[in-house]
């Protein structure tokens, strides 16, 4: 699957003429934007392969995994298995003043979302996809035992 992803990476950026950027430049923010998409595709597939349901449901689901609060409880979780590199993205992300805020969400749970999503927008640009899913089980743990 890995060998896979990759030969799609590579046609997509070739595709789009897009080249390597050293992902150090990119501002928390914009890590945490592309974050955000990556981890809300990344739960939506796993609640759809348990099962066909219908959206509401699926929404409902899907919501209470991607929702700030459940994001600051996974990176709680992932403190001691980040990497080093992976913690000062971290960091950097949840350090990061942004001029929104989620409508219900604590300014803590929604700073340490902020910089939870920057660590899976800095893995997915890195391409690091195996980690990605590594992250995800941790985080997520037991929460889609329903």
């Amino acid at each position: 699957m890995e060998e896979s992803i990759s030969r799609l990476d590579g046609a997509f950026r070739e595709t789009f003429g897009l080249e390597a950027v050293d992902l150090k430049t990119y501002s928390p923010l914009t890590l945490a934007y592309i974050g955000d998409a990556v981890y809300e595709l990344v739960i939506r597939s796993i609640i759809v392969e348990k099962g066909n349901a219908p959206v509401n449901k699926l929404h409902k689901r899907s919501s209470q995994l991607v929702k700030a609060k459940s994001q600051a409880e996974a990176a709680v979780k992932l403190m001691d298995v980040f990497t080093e590199e992976e913690l000062v993205v971290y960091k950097r992300g949840r350090n990061t003043r942004s001029h929104t805020m989620a409508k219900n969400a604590d300014m803590m749970d929604y700073r340490m979302a902020t910089g939870f999503e920057a660590v899976m927008g800095y893995l997915h640009l890195k391409q690091d996809y195996a980690r990605i899913i590594e992250l995800v089980r941790i985080g997520i743990g037991d929460k889609l035992g329903e």
